[in-house]
């Protein structure tokens, strides 16, 4: 009779604890992107220059002439508001620090922020914001950029505005940052489809080459 020797078992506990290892770190390292306030559908455009990933201001345009602002990085959006409650006179709690660090654009003027970081997160999401003041006599949104500068010198700023966005509010915004000695910056648009816009970006990419 045939002697069958059995194979030795497998211990998978390493694979285990490499699994859940390998799962706790994507958790901790997974930064989650907070739902933004109004929806914009920007316009098309063949371009090979990419917006930054991080250290980035946003401003966003809707087609209601509204502004809203948005800096990346907790560190920069905790140092941002500390220097708006200085500038403004504000007192932010613990909470409402902790509410700004996390939540996505705002646009509220300022003197309505507490108010609004106060809300419940569902009504706040709930809440539609009238935008940041850019006029004129009241242009915070020159605020906010100074600030989020101070705070973090590396960030750079890219518009993001609707294809119906109100030219005047553009311009508004686009003098802001010229006020401030901001002369570069980016627009936010979408990637053209279909063969032109393929040839286009191929050209753009052998001039490049070229120089």
């Amino acid at each position: 009779m045939a002697n069958f020797r059995s194979a030795p078992p497998i211990d998978m506990t390493p694979m285990v604890d490499l699994a859940f290892l390998l799962v706790t770190f994507f958790m901790l390292t997974a930064t989650a992107i907070p739902d933004e306030p109004v929806a914009v559908d920007t316009p098309s455009s063949v371009s090979i220059i990419q917006i930054p990933e991080t250290d980035v201001i946003t401003i966003t345009i809707d087609p209601k002439k509204r502004v809203f602002f948005n800096v990346d990085g907790q560190f920069t959006r905790a140092a941002l508001l500390d220097k708006i409650s200085e500038r403004y006179g504000i007192a932010f709690t613990e909470k409402e620090k902790r509410s700004f660090v996390l939540m996505s654009s705002v646009g509220v003027p300022i003197g309505s922020l507490k108010q609004f970081l106060g809300l419940d997160p569902e009504k706040r999401k709930a809440l539609e914001q009238p935008g940041i003041p850019v006029d004129s006599l009241n242009n915070e949104l020159a605020d906010w950029v100074l600030q989020a500068r101070l705070s973090n010198p590396k960030v750079r700023i890219a518009i993001k505005g609707d294809s119906d966005a109100d030219y005047k509010t553009v311009k508004k915004v686009v003098n802001t940052l010229m006020d401030r000695k901001v002369n570069r910056f980016n627009l936010i648009t979408n990637m053209e489809k279909g063969p032109d816009a393929a040839a286009a970006l191929a050209n753009q990419q052998k001039e490049l080459g070229h120089q």
